[in-house]
């Protein structure tokens, strides 16, 4: 069988959800192209060679892209990931949560009809806009050893940035799914508190392979890495006894970061250089109603436990809620100020707004049904307006200007400084700012809506 694997955006990293799937598929004997439409235009002629075509979506700008392409492939289209759920009309076939195995089952069958949502065990259910899987609370999931080749080259993708040198990055997952329900994401939606954790040995032959081709720094791409502590240290230690010279970033929820306190020594020496971590706001009444489980006490925590150990944290922020008030977005700004944050927050980071896709955990709160709108299919949300009306003005000020900074390649300190201008905060002294912190050179959100410049390029 002739397939064809694509994916559109996969926060700048060579698309991993591509890689795997094409590994298990060849070496069940099918012939695999792939296309990164992030990189290269939409090639009308793959679709032409091939029998099927499988797209991924594992967050919501992929999803929103996605929906551009596949409405207009006329050969049996799957989607597979963890919005797969969302792609309901336009796929003859979609797979939620772990889908090696799913996957194969479509190509090798014919199964062009309605479509259904499958978990692990192949079981199809409705449950659940964008799906559920069936998974243990910490199983090991067989994956196979990514196959690259079938990608664009590393040196085409996100690259880290620290004190003006740039060095390739190579993303790998050690883990999928999450232990916690936070309301607000999608993962739970999905995997329902449940973790699945990849063979310790495939995941440094997929380090190994990205070594070869370039790779000095290891993203880990896990929800969240400490999930199973265990696991990721044996990682970690195996990472650093066999390529010393590597270094690292994960991400880790406020909470783990404290909880797992005397981890961060280690993880240091071996060469983790920041943590990107899920502040998402200021406000303890929105904390509360996302479930978070970490308090604002608790981010400026971790912010000091991680620099103690030489570690830099990068936080994700979620601004703008329904609940959001003009003086919350204030006291966010003004921590990233005060915690010397301003060159370790992306500026996207700034305009980031809730999204309410069906299944939402949220959809179930009893705040969010005062405030909730229609269905927007073209966004892939609920619509919602913000209690105070100035709030949603706000965030179209805010979310222009990020958007067209980001553009243009601006400064963050500039970009910072514009909107706590525009947000009506008190002037402070940028100088004291300090600059050159490790970031990958993507700066876009698996949160944040697609910009108009990666939607223009679909289109043409």
């Amino acid at each position: 069988m002739r397939v064809l694997l694509v994916a559109t955006y996969e926060l700048g990293h060579q698309p991993v959800n591509l890689a795997e799937p094409a590994a298990r598929l060849r070496a069940c004997g099918h012939d695999v192209r792939a296309l990164d439409v992030s990189l290269d235009p939409w090639d009308p002629s793959l679709v032409e060679w091939a029998d099927k075509v499988a797209f991924s979506v594992p967050m919501h700008t992929a999803t929103r892209m996605v929906r551009e392409l596949a409405a207009h492939v006329e050969k049996p289209v799957c989607c597979y990931g963890l919005y797969a759920g969302m792609c309901d009309g336009i796929a003859d076939y979609v797979i939620a949560g772990e889908y090696e195995d799913a996957l194969v089952e479509w190509i090798e069958h014919d199964t062009r009809g309605p479509a259904v949502h499958l978990g692990r065990a192949g079981r199809a259910t409705r449950a659940g806009a964008l799906g559920r899987t069936e998974v243990s609370a910490s199983s090991r999931t067989d994956i196979a050893v990514p196959d690259r080749s079938v990608l664009p080259e590393l040196n085409r993708y996100v690259q880290l940035v620290e004190g003006g040198e740039t060095r390739l990055v190579g993303y790998v997952e050690a883990s999928r799914g999450c232990a916690h329900r936070c309301r607000h994401c999608p993962v739970p939606v999905v995997y329902d508190g449940r973790v699945r954790v990849a063979d310790e040995a495939t995941v440094l032959a997929d380090i190994e392979q990205l070594v070869t081709a370039g790779a000095s720094h290891i993203t880990f791409g896990d929800p969240d890495f400490l999930n199973a502590p265990a696991h990721s240290v044996r990682v970690v230690r195996a990472l650093h006894e066999r390529f010393p010279q590597l270094t690292f970033d994960c991400t880790v929820k406020v909470e783990h970061v404290i909880e797992h306190r005397d981890l961060w020594a280690g993880f240091a020496e071996a060469g983790c250089i920041f943590v990107v971590s899920a502040f998402e706001s200021l406000s303890e009444g929105i904390l509360e109603r996302l479930d978070k489980g970490h308090t604002a006490a608790d981010a400026a925590t971790a912010v000091a436990l991680l620099r103690s150990h030489g570690v830099d944290v990068r936080p994700s922020f979620l601004p703008f809620t329904p609940w959001t008030t003009r003086a919350d977005i204030v006291e966010l700004l003004d921590f990233v100020y005060e915690h010397d944050l301003v060159g370790s927050v992306d500026p996207v980071q700034y305009s980031i707004r809730l999204l309410l896709p069906r299944g939402s955990l949220l959809l179930d709160h009893a705040d969010v049904a005062l405030v909730l709108g229609a269905w927007d299919d073209d966004r892939l949300t609920y619509e919602w307006n913000a209690i105070d009306p100035a709030v949603d003005a706000l965030h179209t000020e805010i979310a222009a200007i990020v958007e067209a900074s980001t553009a243009a390649g601006e400064d963050p300190v500039l970009t910072y400084a514009k909107v706590r201008y525009t947000a009506g905060a008190a002037p402070v002294d940028l100088s004291t700012i300090t600059v050159g912190r490790p970031r990958l050179s993507e700066s876009w959100f698996c949160c944040a809506e697609p910009t108009g410049a990666q939607v223009v390029r679909l289109r043409s």
